[in-house]
């Protein structure tokens, strides 16, 4: 029996993924905690103890020694002030001894301590001893007690030195069991992002397998139906979602290679049902303009006039239909040859001239220099600059104006057109070349089919240039495009 395959989704494969790194992120710093921790319980001692300590021994030495100094002045002098400041000495060496052995961290320091606190005080009592005789007035063997108390007192500075060597020591110690675990720690920080970079690396590879793979193909698949390529081929190991999405894809190219079937039945039906029938409305209503024999009226020659239009505009809308169908399909035909675009501009204005007269508008034609030859479809970008110009004259309003430059560029020949009308909304310059995008206001009167300026990036784009606009609502518009030379 075959057990069902147990598929993952995005989000389990991430929790999976992001629990490990926040296992071993939790691991190193608990490992860290701990290590700062012995770092601060020795560096503590060292400042608390080992530091106190060897000021502590400094300051009894002096003390010890101001001591010894009363000593013997008062047995010189019996001044009571020396034998007053050498008892007061005695109380602070007795309390610096008790401190010293309290924070004493070795057996060795401490022993060494209590060794000099003994001889210290035997010190004590042969001086005491010494001074009842010399306050009594009674005779003594001073040179025996002066050599017991230098013999005490030297044992006790060498107990004080040995005790300091002690907490050097010890200090020294401390601070390379210090460095040792220094040494430990950025072994272990070695190895810990060893282990982070491996397992990083080893769950962005099963992201990177399971997750953006499968992504990539269907972008790449996605790219393929903007060609045109509505094969549904996807066939995904992935996570359930992705797996969905690809389904999706698959039932989408489906319904769009039934709809571009409908879409080529409908251009093939539109050329010859629609398009012939204008055709010869056309040329029937030109006929009976020209009626040699003048039966027609004024008012029926107005009429015809006014079919003879309509009938024109309608067949451009069609044509106009036909060619962005074609493009978007990449079906259109482009005949590059290396040409001059100068022509192509005066050609344009030529065209447009008529209404420009009709509407007294100012058309400004800043002087051009010598382009470079541009590869280029003739017909295609005088299809451009048709849509451009026109739609600049159509909205500026009477006595407005119009300023059409053209000029050479590192990229190539930038052409720029320039009106006077209403202007496009900043909302809108983004959507501007969409098909059945009016780039008018909605309050204005003046209405197209919205597919010049699609036709037009379309053109451009094929061309391997770039269109935009620029505008200020109200202040007028300027479209541009460049040519590559």
């Amino acid at each position: 029996m075959k057990l069902p395959q147990i598929r993952l989704t995005i989000l389990s494969r991430l929790m999976i993924g992001y629990s490990i790194i926040l296992i071993l992120v939790i691991a190193m710093n608990v490992y860290t905690i701990v290590q700062i921790g012995q770092f601060n319980k020795v560096t503590q001692s060292i400042s608390l103890t080992n530091n106190r300590m060897i000021n502590q021994i400094e300051k009894l030495k002096d003390m010890f020694l101001s001591q010894i100094r009363y000593e013997k002045k008062y047995v010189i002098t019996r001044d009571e002030a020396f034998y007053s400041g050498f008892l007061r000495l005695k109380s602070d060496c007795d309390q610096s001894f008790l401190e010293m052995i309290s924070i004493a961290d070795t057996a060795q320091i401490r022993d060494s301590l209590s060794r000099a606190k003994e001889t210290y005080q035997t010190y004590q009592l042969l001086f005491d001893e010494e001074v009842k005789v010399l306050k009594a007035g009674q005779s003594y063997p001073q040179k025996w007690y002066t050599q017991e108390k230098e013999t005490a007192a030297s044992t006790v500075i060498a107990e004080l030195d040995r005790s300091k060597a002690y907490t050097e020591q010890n200090t020294y110690e401390k601070i390379k069991t210090l460095y040792d675990s220094g040494a430990n720690i950025r072994k272990m920080a070695g190895v810990m992002t060893g282990a982070f970079l491996i397992i990083s690396l080893s769950l962005s590879l099963f992201i990177n397998r399971t997750i953006t793979n499968p992504i990539a193909m269907m972008m790449k698949k996605t790219r393929e139906i903007a060609k045109g390529n509505f094969r549904s081929s996807l066939n995904l190991s992935s996570p359930p979602e992705i797996g969905n999405l690809a389904e999706a894809l698959n039932l989408m190219c489906n319904k769009l290679q039934e709809l571009d079937k409908m879409k080529t039945d409908f251009f093939s039906s539109v050329s010859h049902e629609l398009r012939s029938p204008l055709s010869t409305i056309q040329i029937g209503v030109e006929l009976l303009k020209a009626d040699p024999e003048g039966t027609i009226t004024e008012n029926q020659k107005k009429l015809l006039t006014t079919l003879q239009k309509e009938s024109k505009r309608v067949i451009e809308i069609v044509n106009s239909l036909l060619d962005l169908s074609k493009m978007e399909a990449g079906m259109m035909t482009y005949h590059f040859d290396k040409k001059d675009l100068v022509p192509l501009v005066e050609m344009a204005i030529q065209e447009i001239g008529p209404l420009v007269e009709s509407k007294k508008i100012n058309l400004e034609v800043k002087p051009v220099e010598k382009l470079p030859r541009v590869n280029m479809d003739s017909e295609r970008i005088l299809q451009v600059l048709r849509n451009l110009i026109g739609n600049a004259v159509k909205f500026t309003p009477e006595n407005g104006q119009v300023k059409i430059s053209a000029r050479s560029i590192d990229e190539g020949v930038e052409v720029s057109v320039t009106d006077t009308g209403p202007g496009i909304r900043a909302e809108d310059l983004t959507t501007v070349f969409e098909k059945f995008r009016q780039v008018s206001p909605k309050e204005s009167q003046i209405k197209g089919t919205g597919l010049g300026l699609a036709i037009a990036q379309h053109i451009i784009t094929q061309h391997g240039g770039k269109i935009w606009a620029k505008s200020a609502f109200g202040n007028g518009s300027t479209f541009v495009f460049v040519l590559p030379a």
